[in-house]
């Protein structure tokens, strides 16, 4: 298994060089061009039915930038009609960076995984908060309704070429790495954030605990 590789002090292109750079790519396909139907068609609805997760962007007022994965059972993502998506919001850390950013700033992305596929769905628009009931109802998992959902209003929605997740062997496993190959995440957060052994294993309680009983609600 490689290790990470760190190049100190790469060469950068000036602004003048990216522009050259960008501008010496290949024309877009006519195809590549036109498949941003703007909307949620029949096969893109369908895809994010029985999608599992998804990759979340927002961007605060200055532009700084988040992206986080979305995970639920197929069915949990709701596609409400052509141009009107919804994701439940879970419990989570409660860092809440995802609506936080949309706060300030609306525009949001998304990237739909549906796992044998390699081919993606993506969409962009803007986003902003519902605690509808029946809504929130429709999201419940195990009984179990989320706080409030992201209802996303479509500016853009395409479907996105299978080359990165197949360069990748993502589906098929020829990446994995052995169970074991990392410490827990309480223990490597714990490193990071300068925890005690004692409060390492505390911590690895509690998050398992979290994974088991907190996946869909707060654990009391």
């Amino acid at each position: 298994m490689p290790d990470s590789v760190h190049v100190k002090g790469p060469a950068v292109l000036d602004a003048d060089g990216a522009r050259a750079l960008v501008a010496s790519y290949a024309a877009v396909s006519p195809t590549a061009a036109a498949k941003d139907i703007g909307r949620i068609d029949a096969h893109m609805g369908r895809f994010i039915a029985l999608s599992p997760i998804c990759m979340v962007a927002t961007a605060d007022a200055a532009g700084k930038q988040d992206v986080t994965p979305r995970g639920d059972p197929p069915g949990a993502f709701k596609v409400l009609d052509e141009k009107t998506l919804a994701i439940a919001d879970r419990p989570g850390n409660n860092r809440l960076d995802t609506l936080k950013n949309l706060l300030e700033n609306p525009e949001i992305s998304l990237i739909f995984l549906l796992p044998g596929v390699a081919e993606t769905v993506r969409v962009a628009g803007t986003a902003a908060l519902s605690v509808d009931p029946e809504l929130l109802a429709s999201m419940a998992v195990q009984g179990k309704a989320p706080r409030c959902a992201i209802v996303i209003t479509v500016r853009q929605a395409y479907l996105h070429c299978a080359k990165a997740l197949i360069r990748s062997k993502l589906w098929d496993g020829a990446y994995a790495v052995p169970k074991g190959t990392f410490p827990s995440i309480s223990r490597m957060v714990g490193d990071q954030v300068g925890f005690t052994e004692e409060q390492k294993k505390i911590a690895e309680a509690r998050t398992e605990i979290a994974y088991r009983d907190g996946l869909w609600a707060p654990i009391p």
